[in-house]
């Protein structure tokens, strides 16, 4: 039962990610640069939360160690994406950093589970 718990929290944890990096996108300014540093965060943020539903109906341990991966090489990701957000939003630095620190958490998370995975 424990470990249920346990899978739910991150799924949710990494959905809300994704959310939280969409409701920030939507806020920043809409200008030529902007328009691809959102687009390339958005796209590497919500793929953190479905790279980690795969995981967890992967079809072996092989798979979900692959796909933890990707979750942490996409966290990895957004956390450049959202250094070059605050550098074109100065105004916006508190909430990247709030993501950032949120990405940092979620990479060390996946770096653990695949540490601990054994083959």
């Amino acid at each position: 039962m424990m470990d249920d718990k346990k899978k739910f929290d991150l799924e949710e944890r990494t959905a809300k990610f994704g959310e939280n990096i969409i409701e920030f996108c939507q806020s920043l300014p809409d200008n030529n640069i902007n328009k691809s540093l959102i687009s390339q965060t958005v796209r590497s943020g919500t793929s953190v939360g479905a790279n980690y539903m795969e995981a967890n109906s992967g079809s072996s341990k092989k798979d979900f160690k692959n796909r933890i991966y990707f979750c942490k090489k996409e966290c990895q990701e957004t956390k450049h994406w959202l250094r070059m957000i605050a550098k074109a939003n100065p105004s916006h630095l508190e909430n990247c950093q709030k993501l950032w620190q949120e990405a940092q958490e979620l990479t060390l998370i996946f770096g653990k589970i695949i540490s601990s995975l054994k083959y």
